[in-house]
Order: C-alpha cells, then structure tokens, then sequence
C-alpha cells in the first residue's frame, strides 16, 4: 500500500483478468492497484512485501558498463524471468525499476515508448570453471539498445547486428577495430563455455524469498533453443 492506493501484484500474463476484475493501471508507478477496499475478486493478485533493493550476496560492482555478454548454449532460458515464478517476477521488476531510477544502466536513458525503447532487466553471472557452476551475482536496468548489444548472438540472428555494434560503440566510445577485437574475443568465450553444461546458483533470488520455476533441464536447451529460434 502506498497511502491510500491498495497497490497488486498482476503477472503480465494475468492482467487482462484483473482489469476485467476492477484492477486499474497507475502509469507512473508502472503498477496495478484496487481503486477501492473490499474487493474480494482482486484477492488473488494482493500486494506482498517488497522485495529488498540488495539482494543476499549481490555485487552491484559487478559487471558494470556495457559488453558483449554471451550466455552458453547450455544456459540458455536461465535468465531471471524463465527462473523465476511470473508473481515474484513482478515484484523484482518493480525493485529494479525503482532502484535504477528508471534509467538504463549502462547508457542512463530513460524508456521512450515513441521510439521502442524499453528498459529491461538483465543478469550478470559469474562462471566458475572447476565445479562448472553459473551464479548469478547481480541485476542490472538496461535500456532495449543496452539489451540487445549485451544479447549480440541473438541480435546476429534477428538481423540487428549493424545496431548493436553501432550501439556498442556509441555508448562505450570504443572505435570500430575495437568493438570488433571486443566481440570476437565474446564469442570465442562463449564457444569455449558451451562446451559444457552449467549448473545453477540462484542463493542470490532464493535468499531474498523468491520463488522459482523450473528452467529446461541444461542437456535439454539447445533443442528448446533451436524449436524457438527455428534453426536446425
């Protein structure tokens, strides 16, 4: 509750149903709230506590700036979003939002619905190479540009690899020869890592309460991968 507002927590996925229940939408707090007490039918999406603005264990020095961030074909749909149950996800969300002041980052700009972009979160993991173990070690704010840069295999495949290289460049100050020598030696970790499977370390979510779903199982994610990408 903020003062008055009876403030929800709605799932993307749910809130043409609590819209249609009486739920309306505050556009600045980026939020669903009841407009009036004692309304049974938006019991299901009540508010719970906030989620602390530091996680256990994170480092918010960790990983800064903007790069090319490759995620390993075994980690593929082990970001936050795929981990974590669509409730609590809305309620991490919000502390990212809140905590970066609603600006990217990486590039400190804000979202700009007219020209698409979107802030986004994005994780920052740490890999260890002897017990094979990907731990998530920070939650970061990126705008959509930020966001398909760190993301550039999958900008390569969409077709917007000139954008997230010309990005790349914008925001780091890096000049062309460098942000290629910086995305080649990108992949060739990434090539390196998804050469195994790696387990996950989600202490930093699980600590603070949140609630997990269930990523694929790591032998199984190339194939998801390729079903939902539509390559061989």
């Amino acid at each position: 509750m903020d003062g008055e507002r009876m403030w929800l927590d709605v799932p993307f996925s749910e809130k043409d149903q609590a819209k249609a229940a009486g739920a309306r939408w505050d556009p600045a707090a980026k939020r669903w709230y009841a407009p009036r007490p004692g309304m049974a039918e938006l019991d299901r999406w009540a508010a719970q506590p906030d989620v602390p603005s530091l996680l256990p264990g994170e480092d918010r020095t960790f990983g800064a700036g903007l790069f090319v961030d490759l995620v390993p074909t075994s980690c593929w749909f082990t970001n936050v979003r795929y981990c974590v149950t669509e409730r609590d996800w809305e309620r991490l969300r919000r502390m990212l939002l809140l905590r970066a002041n609603f600006r990217c980052e990486a590039c400190d700009c804000r979202e700009d619905p007219e020209i698409k972009r979107w802030l986004e979160a994005h994780e920052r993991w740490h890999y260890d190479d002897i017990t094979t173990t990907q731990t998530l070690r920070r939650l970061i704010i990126l705008c959509s540009g930020c966001h398909r840069t760190t993301h550039y295999g999958f900008a390569r495949v969409k077709g917007e690899e000139q954008q997230a290289f010309d990005h790349l460049m914008g925001v780091t100050g890096m000049n062309a020869s460098q942000a290629s020598a910086h995305v080649a030696e990108a992949f060739a970790i990434w090539q390196r890592r998804s050469t195994r499977n790696w387990h996950l370390n989600l202490d930093m979510l699980t600590t603070a309460g949140i609630s997990l779903a269930q990523p694929p199982e790591a032998n199984k994610r190339r194939d998801v991968a390729a079903r939902k990408l539509g390559t061989p």
